[in-house]
């Protein structure tokens, strides 16, 4: 298993095509995209539709890993949950950027924003706003208001976003999900859900005319893994891991 597997209870690496035209939405066309990725994957056997405008294909969940891919009206999206491997992740959604430019007519011109996003799923039952401010800390000039007398942190969910070039079009952004609400807090009663980090670097606009969404796609891949492992595993990860072993 890849190290990742050993920073949370779940990770996920997820490939998001957002396009500026709506994408085909004929029978023959969806299905044609869907069948060349279960020629490589036979394992995504589960077809459904959701209200009528997303089609997913996915895999069994009941290994606690699987793949998925889906085509909406302007986005083709590919995920895996918990995967051997970061590449094993990787060589499936270039496939689905291989087969989607002739398969649903997707042109590098029509690009809206490629994302490549790595996800953490930590489980607690407990105030998640409370545990995360506890594990990273909150910036120095806003401290002095967690020591308010009897308050209570209700919605803590840091978040950072920032550019890799000149024009802003190369972004990576962390950011730390909570799924605590007020009732919960007000009540006590809590439910085993996940606290969630997401690391996306996204490319945004047309490609360039020698450029591929493959070739994109990679590129994303470095800026992803070189954010968690430099920065993102000693600051975020541990810390909320640490954190929630003492709870």
């Amino acid at each position: 298993m890849t190290p990742y597997s050993s920073l949370a209870d779940d990770f996920y690496v997820n490939m998001n095509l957002s396009t500026e035209m709506e994408l085909p939405r004929s029978r023959e066309t969806v299905l044609h995209f869907f069948e060349q990725m279960q020629k490589r994957y036979p394992e995504l056997r589960n077809f459904y539709s959701r209200e009528k405008n997303d089609f997913i294909l996915e895999q069994d969940k009941d290994q606690g890993n699987y793949r998925w891919c889906t085509v909406e009206p302007r986005r083709v999206c590919s995920g895996q949950v918990n995967p051997e491997s970061i590449e094993t992740a990787l060589n499936q959604h270039r496939h689905a950027l291989e087969v989607a430019p002739y398969a649903l007519t997707i042109s590098p011109l029509d690009c809206e924003a490629l994302d490549l996003l790595v996800g953490f799923d930590f489980t607690y039952q407990g105030n998640h706003n409370q545990l995360i401010a506890e594990a990273l800390g909150i910036c120095p000039a806003l401290d002095r208001l967690s020591e308010v007398p009897e308050a209570k942190i209700i919605n803590y969910e840091p978040n950072l976003t920032f550019a890799l070039d000149n024009d802003c079009r190369l972004q990576c952004r962390l950011n730390v999900e909570s799924r605590t609400n007020a009732y919960q807090i007000r009540t006590g009663e809590y439910q085993q859900e996940q606290i969630s980090v997401y690391v996306t670097a996204r490319q945004y606009g047309s490609l360039a005319a020698d450029q591929t969404y493959v070739e994109t796609l990679d590129q994303l891949s470095e800026v992803c893994r070189d954010m968690v492992e430099k920065y993102v595993v000693d600051s975020v990860l541990q810390p909320l891991a640490r954190t929630i072993a003492l709870h």
